[in-house]
Parts: C-alpha cells; sequence; structure tokens
C-alpha cells in the first residue's frame, strides 16, 4: 500500500492548532470523523492512547508518529497534521513537534499498519521530505509532496 493512498489531501491538515499531543489528536481525529463521516472519535482517542501510554510515539527532529488499532473502521487511514509553531510532545530528544503523521488501522491490517510505519521512516530518512512538508502551503501541496517522494521510493511487493 502506498502512502498517497493512506494519506489523502483531505486527511493533511497544514495549521494544526493545539499545543500539546492530546490536543493535537483530538484536533486530527475530529478531520478524521468530519471527512469520513465516521462516529468514531472516541474509539481513536482510545487506541491513540493506550499506544502512546507505553512509549512516545514524538521520534526525533521534530517527527510523530501517533498510531493506534481499533475494531471501529475497517481499513488503514492516515491523518497528517503540521505545526508552524511546534507541539510539546513529550518526544524522544526532547524537542518540539512540527509533523505529525497519525496512522489509524482495524486489529486486522496488521502487518499492513507495520509495513506503513516503516515506508514513513523510508521517506523520513531524507531531510528534504521533513522541510518540503513542513512548508507545503496547503494540503494539496503536502499531498503533492507525499507523491513526490512516494515515486522515488520502490512499490511494496
Amino acid at each position: 500500500m502506498l502512502l498517497t493512498e493512506v494519506f489523502t489531501p483531505e486527511l493533511i491538515k497544514c495549521d494544526l492548532k493545539g499545543g500539546t499531543k492530546y490536543a493535537i489528536f483530538e484536533e486530527m481525529v475530529d478531520l478524521f470523523c468530519q471527512v469520513t463521516q465516521k462516529n468514531v472519535k472516541q474509539d481513536i482517542l482510545d487506541a491513540l492512547r493506550e499506544r502512546e501510554a507505553r512509549m512516545s510515539t514524538g521520534v526525533q527532529h521534530g517527527v510523530a508518529i501517533p498510531h493506534g488499532k481499533t475494531a471501529a473502521i475497517d481499513r488503514i487511514f492516515g491523518v497528517m497534521g503540521v505545526s508552524k509553531g511546534g507541539v510539546d510532545y513529550d518526544a524522544m530528544d526532547g524537542k518540539p513537534v512540527y509533523l505529525i503523521l497519525m496512522i489509524i488501522a482495524p486489529p486486522v491490517a496488521a502487518e499492513i499498519h507495520l509495513q506503513m510505519l516503516q515506508r514513513m521512516a523510508n521517506f523520513l530518512h531524507s531531510p528534504s521530505f521533513y522541510t518540503d512538508i513542513i512548508t507545503a502551503k496547503d494540503s494539496d501541496a503536502a499531498y503533492a509532496v507525499i507523491k513526490k517522494y512516494e515515486n522515488r521510493l520502490p512499490a511494496e511487493g
């Protein structure tokens, strides 16, 4: 599965307002529920918080990859957010997070979920991907960045 299939323009927000990871979770899950017309906010928030309680998903270098599994959805979804001011996220390096790549999957999609996390890690090895995403003016521009970098990676087998 490609990131361009998981992160669609309508599920990208380039101006997150929340100042903490939990405020950001609320904001991004609200966007998801609005776009998909699914009334699953609490299920998703519970899944994200449960995962976050084990270990922070704020990796390093301004990036967080919150993810969780819930039976409330039937396929994998991604929600991307950019915070221009940075988020206090309890990241591993102690620094603010600017790029949040949220993955939500049903429990039966565990293998695809792991593949998506690996694919995102491959994207994040390129410093220019991060810079291009956080400077994107809107969701269409951010999606174009994902598409550009997706074309540079080998297809999944």
